[in-house]
């Protein structure tokens, strides 16, 4: 397999993962090894954990693992067709990289067959030369003893190692002999070397190459002379340090004391940081500062029209005032005498009107004057003024800038331009030539504009470098992405929830995953599937004695011996709850105790989100027809803990309604009784209801409505 290099810079040894879960260093790049052993696209990975670090570590592994393929079909192709040139055409990464792995492998073998040493003093590339050694070395001779290459060799210390020479020299005499001599007068080598062709030299085996290294995952091997080392590709990085057992452990800097926490703060330890919390809390009306400091929030800016319509909102220290508005005339108008309407001014009356000599037309609201000849009158500031031929004539006279003068006027150029041999017109410059910009330059007229790529924006600062527009953090950035949006240089992409939830086509938008459809549930045969907002329940249930179930989609009717003016249960009804199952009462003994019982049990499930709006009816039954005298009870009798929901009548029965805020997903089995009074005989029907709060969430709020 062709080498590869992976360069990690100094990273965080622990990461924190969706959903607060510690993700290490290692998980990052074995998930990324796993994604790219499947080809998939590295830039374009699902995420395992909001780290940019951890990121970062997946795509690496991930492309380290496809330039390994990539090479290893290079050295394949070099071994098997012995040539390259024909095989690997085009000017892609993946086919340069293959080449050179399939060229390099070549020219070790060539090295081989030639008799020379792997060990060539050729200034190649370092995967290139890593690729020949090991192509030459691949053929060659196994005359020491290989089966010793890793068991014994990782056990020898470092000072081993360095002192490869023997301890013991042939007594026959055989000196020649690198390393060690044994039987037939026959040279061998140390642990981790191998006899060189001469038969007599030894030379270091790369175990890195070979893969006979037992380094662990998210380390990396390096070769020594007569053995190797594992060192660790990443170090624990700021806030982190290095345990004996080489994992990274948090430094806690609020019991170290190596915070700089003032005394008005508090010191709270985070993962590889810290935080500092103010001790004193601001009250109503005001926002805390970064240094503590309460600050009085403007109701009047920060609220929409926090006042009625007609009132004037006025800020106060930790509150506000409103105050009724007063009239007020715009200008060209003034209030009538009874100061309940604005009227127009006439400006031209008085003996020389607003115009001063000039004729004056009253106009409503303003004036207009009739300037003499040579006059032309200036609506801005309302007065007769001198022609303005550059004005009145605008682009006929001088191309760039006409400035006035009496009787006549003159051009003259803007900058980046210079007035023409005819003294009207004027010739442009092209400033691109010696004005660079970061990324695309246009001459226009008179000057130079920088602009970027998609993506990129200007610098506000110097108007000639780019910036990467980070659109997720725009005005709009919470509405481009419905779960979260991801920003890379140029461009963005959305991601969902790991479970429950996948991408839709549009590429923003996040969809429940129902699981019920897709068959990716875990329920069992004898159970049902009920999807759920990013997830699902497996339900089950057995009707209690002396009752048989009825059927699995609906209550159908059966024929019961019942007493005078007893209703059946197919008179009953339900809203917006699934049924999955009911269980009718067999025939009683005429007993007390089972004539009180139900006539009927059904079972109902229903789901909705947290945070739903109070009250909200939620299930509702009732008798499908009413009979003039019937009398409705109706009464949750069991599994409403916490008083979250309440059953009242209705005209055509009863509800059941949430009364109080539900604001974390949990779920509910209540039981919800209905007695029937009619024609003197009650009849008595239970609703399991089983209810599914899930968790709201912003991508998918709950529109609410009346179940």
């Amino acid at each position: 397999m062709g080498p590869g290099i992976v360069i990690l810079f100094s990273l965080f040894g622990v990461l924190n993962g969706q959903g607060g879960k510690q993700i290490s260093i290692d998980e990052c790049c074995k998930d990324g090894r796993v994604r790219g052993i499947d080809n998939q696209d590295c830039t374009a990975i699902p995420l395992i954990s909001e780290s940019t670090t951890c990121r970062i570590v997946q795509e690496q592994c991930c492309a380290a693992v496809l330039e390994d393929n990539i090479c290893t079909s290079g050295i394949n192709m070099a071994k098997e067709q012995g040539v390259c040139d024909t095989q690997f055409t085009g000017s892609t990464c993946e086919t340069k990289t293959a080449k050179m792995c399939c060229d390099c492998c070549l020219l070790g073998r060539a090295a081989r067959e030639h008799g020379l040493t792997c060990d060539h003093s050729l200034s190649l590339g370092y995967q290139c030369g890593l690729v020949s050694r090991a192509c030459c070395d691949d053929g060659a001779p196994d005359v020491e003893t290989r089966n010793s290459l890793v068991s014994d060799k990782v056990n020898e210390t470092l000072t081993e190692k360095e002192n490869p020479l023997p301890n013991n020299m042939c007594s026959s005499g055989l000196a020649n002999c690198a390393q060690e001599c044994v039987g037939n007068s026959t040279c061998a080598c140390f642990k981790g070397y191998k006899l060189k062709p001469d038969g007599k030299n030894c030379e270091d085996i790369n175990e890195c190459l070979l893969g006979a290294s037992n380094c662990r995952g998210g380390e990396h091997c390096i070769n020594t002379v007569g053995s190797f080392r594992c060192q660790r590709e990443v170090s624990c990085g700021t806030g982190y340090e290095l345990t004996d057992s080489n994992n990274c452990k948090d430094i806690d800097e609020c019991e170290s004391g190596t915070h700089n926490c003032s005394p008005d703060f508090e010191c709270q330890n985070t993962q590889g940081s810290f935080r500092c919390l103010p001790k004193n809390q601001c009250g109503d009306g005001y926002i805390q500062d970064a240094m503590g400091s309460c600050i009085d929030i403007n109701e009047c800016l920060a609220q929409t029209e926090p006042c009625r319509p007609g009132q004037l909102c006025m800020n106060t220290m930790g509150s506000f005032t409103c105050q009724r508005n007063s009239i007020n005339c715009g200008r060209g108008y003034h209030l009538n005498d009874g100061g309940n309407r604005c009227v127009d001014i006439d400006e031209c009356k008085g003996p020389d009107g607003a115009c001063a000599g000039h004729g004056c037309i009253n106009l409503v609201g303003s004036f207009r004057c009739e300037c003499k000849a040579g006059f032309i009158f200036n609506s801005i500031s309302r007065i007769c003024e001198d022609i303005n031929e550059c004005r009145h004539y605008p682009g006929r006279l001088c191309a760039h800038k006409c400035e006035n003068v009496l009787g006549s006027y003159k051009c003259s150029c803007t900058q980046g331009f210079k007035l023409a041999s005819d003294g009207r017109n004027c010739d442009d410059l092209n400033e691109c030539e010696s004005s660079p910009c970061s990324q695309e330059c246009a001459n226009v007229y008179g000057s130079y504009q920088c602009y970027c790529r998609r993506g990129y924006q200007l610098s506000d600062i110097d108007g000639i470098n780019c910036e990467d527009i980070d659109e997720c953090a725009l005005p709009t950035g919470g509405h481009i992405c419905s779960y979260r949006c991801n920003n890379t240089p140029g461009s963005f992409y959305c991601t969902c929830p790991a479970t429950g939830y996948t991408l839709a086509p549009n590429g923003r938008s996040c969809q429940d995953v129902d699981e019920c459809v897709t068959g990716t549930h875990t329920c069992s045969v004898t159970e049902s599937c009920f999807n759920v907002q990013g997830g699902f329940r497996c339900l089950s249930f057995e009707c209690p004695p002396n009752y048989r179930q009825a059927g699995e989609i609906r209550c159908e009717q059966v024929n019961i011996h019942k007493a005078a003016g007893q209703t059946d249960y197919q008179d009953m009804y339900s809203e917006h709850a699934r049924t999955n199952c009911c269980c009718e009462r067999l025939l009683c003994n005429q007993t007390g105790e089972c004539l009180a019982s139900p006539l009927r049990i059904t079972y109902y499930h229903l789901t909705f989100p947290t945070n739903i709006p109070v009250p909200t009816n939620v299930f509702r039954m009732g008798p499908s027809n009413t009979v003039p005298g019937d009398h409705v009870q109706i009464a949750i009798v069991g599994g409403n803990e916490g008083s979250f929901f309440s059953a009242q009548r209705v005209p055509s029965g009863g509800v059941m309604a949430v009364v109080q805020p539900i604001t974390k997903p949990q779920d509910f089995e209540l039981s919800l009784e209905m007695r029937l009074l009619r024609y003197g005989t009650t009849s008595t029907y239970l609703a399991k209801v089983l209810v599914f709060v899930v968790q709201e969430h912003p991508i998918m709020p709950f529109q609410s409505r009346e179940y």
